[in-house]
């Protein structure tokens, strides 16, 4: 059995402690705005928040996170996530629509540790995020924007 805090709830899962993080979210506990993409931490869909922090869940297990606090896109909530939304739809990022999640949840850890980015800082923190429609400029402009949003 493994325990952990996922989006502020204690959660106990009783599965292989070598499965992906990304499959006790989706396929054990139902939350599937995580998404899966390549399976070898390679395109960032499937980033979530450990203890604050992005990482793949395709390459996080369950033995990973026992004791641990887990936040996925369904429940982050803090002052750089709800800037980043906003910015998201002011600026018009998304496109198909599948990275985005990874997107934001690596942009908003990003603005919670950086709160004025340089466009340098943006391209280092969010290039393990691949956008298959490469909304690239879209998503530098629109952190930038989020940083306005949250220093007014």
């Amino acid at each position: 059995m493994t325990a952990f805090t996922l989006n502020g709830e204690r959660r106990e899962v009783d599965a292989d402690p070598d499965m992906p993080l990304l499959w006790v979210l989706r396929d054990e506990l139902g939350l599937t705005g995580t998404k899966f993409g390549c399976a070898v931490a390679s395109c960032g869909a499937c980033t979530v928040h450990l203890n604050g922090e992005p990482v793949r869940s395709c390459q996080t297990f369950l033995g990973d996170v026992d004791g641990a606090e887990v936040t996925t896109i369904e429940a982050i909530d803090t002052p750089a996530a709800r800037a980043i939304r906003a910015a998201w739809i002011e600026e018009q990022v998304p496109q198909c629509g599948y990275c985005q999640s990874g997107q934001i949840m690596s942009a908003s850890a990003l603005l919670a540790a950086m709160p004025k980015p340089t466009d340098a800082d943006i391209d280092e923190a969010m290039e393990g995020n691949l956008c298959r429609c490469a909304t690239y400029v879209r998503i530098r402009r629109a952190i930038h924007r989020a940083a306005e949003i949250m220093e007014a």
